[in-house]
């Protein structure tokens, strides 16, 4: 269903395109653009601490090599499954596209559930399932990185593995390594500051920023804690964040050190927010946090978490920007109603595309063997989401469609890949 949600709304901006350029519809190119060049899919036996054994389905779906190695996240979520991985390399291949960098597009993951699993469990999990994806990544073949359930930890064993195996020290196969073991400086950060960094860019357009703004951030992972992050440092004001439990109003502000603790350090859920805050701050279970009254609102969960009922709330309570922290958040009626009340609608394609983008910039550092600094990292990730921001409004305005980030997102995102897939011959 998410698959075909993601070719859907890629398609319905071609039209103008195709018209324009019937060389596209001549070499089936939107045709071999929707199947896979490979999936993979694979068996992960492992091992609990107390003697179990236990079996899970890995993916890695392998999408399009034609602007360069395959790259896109691995995701470890109980819901994890076949067509979830292709929606989401679907997208990527386009969301890598609007960096301007030489990366095609894949995803993969599995169904492991890492939360309330000991360190060594996971360990154990991670080396089982790179034993049997490290015959198909390399650094100039497929670079994975880290997505939902999986971060530093679990990024750590697989490259351990990896090198185990290989008996290479090849750390361009992996990104989102911690600084000390070939990663990069703002990777962590990169998906989250380079959304708000997209945001900014939309308010600059409209003569206008980020300086005293209400915020809304769904999620509390890692690309909601960054996003909450460079809002305040550029002036807003984030007052909600969320989990599958519920929501937190914070009106004067989410403190965010105090969210830090308790998601990155006890692991623990987002109503223990407001056991140690105390003040006016509340949590809500089971509410949707898109009832809470705002200027900008940022779903940075996961998919179709914002539908039409939360869109009419969110149009009801005066939002003028909604955009896209995750991959495909916003459901299809809920894009609808939000861009016939004339809100600013920006797609996760080109808003979320920071973390690839600096996943990439990891890359030139592992394969000239440099470290760059947090200050000149940032400034390329802030270069670099400018650039995608710049790029969908004009190809939006190019084709008609002035204004249009989905448009000018689908569009950039398209003729770049189709363009060198002509070129490349039928393959």
């Amino acid at each position: 269903m998410e698959f075909h949600q993601a070719v859907r709304e890629v398609l319905a901006s071609l039209a103008p395109v195709v018209s324009k350029h019937p060389q596209y519809a001549d070499s089936a190119v939107i045709r071999r653009l929707c199947e896979p060049e490979r999936q993979i899919i694979f068996r992960v036996p492992w091992v609990t601490d107390s003697g179990r054994i236990e079996v899970n389905r890995g993916f890695r779906v392998e999408f399009s090599s034609t602007l360069g190695p395959y790259k896109g996240g691995l995701r470890f979520h109980p819901s994890l499954n076949l067509g979830i991985v292709k929606f989401l390399g679907f997208e990527q291949i386009f969301k890598n596209a609007l960096t301007g960098l030489p990366i095609g597009g894949g995803k993969g993951g599995s169904d492991f559930d890492p939360k309330g699993r000991s360190d060594a469990e996971v360990m154990r999990f991670c080396q089982s399932f790179m034993t049997e994806l490290y015959r198909h990544i390399g650094e100039y073949t497929d670079v994975p990185a880290g997505d939902i359930g999986v971060g530093g930890r679990e990024l750590g064993y697989m490259f351990g593995q990896y090198k185990r195996i290989t008996n290479r020290y090849e750390s361009g196969t992996l990104t989102g390594k911690g600084v000390s073991w070939g990663g990069s400086q703002v990777r962590t950060e990169a998906t989250g500051y380079g959304t708000v960094f997209f945001v900014d860019e939309m308010l600059k357009s409209a003569g206008s920023s980020l300086d005293g703004r209400k915020v809304l951030v769904s999620g509390s992972g890692n690309v909601a804690i960054h996003a909450i992050e460079k809002v305040h440092q550029l002036g807003g004001r984030v007052i909600a964040c969320s989990d599958s439990t519920g929501y937190v109003l914070d009106p004067s502000g989410i403190d965010l050190e105090l969210l830090r603790e308790i998601k990155e350090v006890r692991r623990g859920r987002i109503s223990d927010y407001c056991d140690l805050r105390g003040g006016q701050s509340r949590f809500v279970a089971d509410g949707s946090i898109w009832d809470v009254p705002c200027e900008i609102a940022l779903p940075s969960a996961t998919q179709n978490e914002l539908d039409e009922t939360g869109a009419a709330a969110l149009i009801r309570n005066g939002c003028r920007i909604v955009a896209e922290g995750a991959n495909m958040p916003t459901t299809p009626n809920a894009i609808r109603l939000l861009v016939g009340a004339q809100v600013q609608f920006a797609p996760g394609k080109a808003v979320n595309a920071g973390g690839v983008a600096t996943s990439a910039l990891e890359m030139q550092q592992n394969a000239s063997r440099d470290s760059w600094t947090f200050e000149h990292t940032q400034d390329r990730l802030s270069k670099i989401m400018r650039g995608i921001h710049d790029r969908c409004l004009e190809t939006a305005d190019e084709y008609g469609s002035p204004g249009d980030y989905v448009a000018g997102a689908n569009i950039a995102g398209f003729t770049r890949v189709a363009d060198a897939m002509l070129a490349l011959g039928v393959i």
